[in-house]
């Protein structure tokens, strides 16, 4: 959903397959999210707001994807980098249907060596914690 913008969870749930969802924290939220840690957080985010969904996946700013958006509000704000970056060619882009999608969105000039944080790994991020899953 474009533009980047807040959402309330209700609504932001109901978009989703069978309403299932999961939420996460840091691992020491009480210690860590202070007022002045989620000021620097809001701060971050702040200007990253209004910018359009980034379907090709470009690392600027100028764009913003999803898993894109917490890990740099997080990396900006709390020097805290949520999952690992990884390179476009580090993912299995052989199947056709990626094959085609890649076409379709970069033509022949595959950027294989811009930087991609995918949902998966801020999900697996060992400084996230479970608190809720429906």
């Amino acid at each position: 959903m474009q533009p980047v913008k807040l959402t309330p969870l209700a609504r932001w749930v109901a978009r989703g397959q069978g309403q299932h969802f999961v939420v996460k924290r840091l691992r020491d939220a009480d210690a860590v999210l202070t007022p002045v840690a989620l000021g620097h957080l809001r701060a971050a985010g702040q200007p990253l707001l209004g910018r359009p969904y980034d379907l090709a996946f470009n690392w600027s700013d100028q764009q913003i994807y999803c898993s894109e958006l917490i890990w740099k509000v997080y990396d900006r704000g709390l020097h805290q980098q949520l999952g690992r970056l990884q390179r476009l060619r580090d993912f299995d882009l052989r199947h056709p249907a990626v094959q085609a999608k890649l076409r379709e969105r970069y033509g022949r000039h595959l950027p294989l060596d811009e930087p991609v944080i995918s949902p998966q790994a801020v999900f697996e991020s060992p400084q996230l914690v479970t608190v809720l899953a429906r």
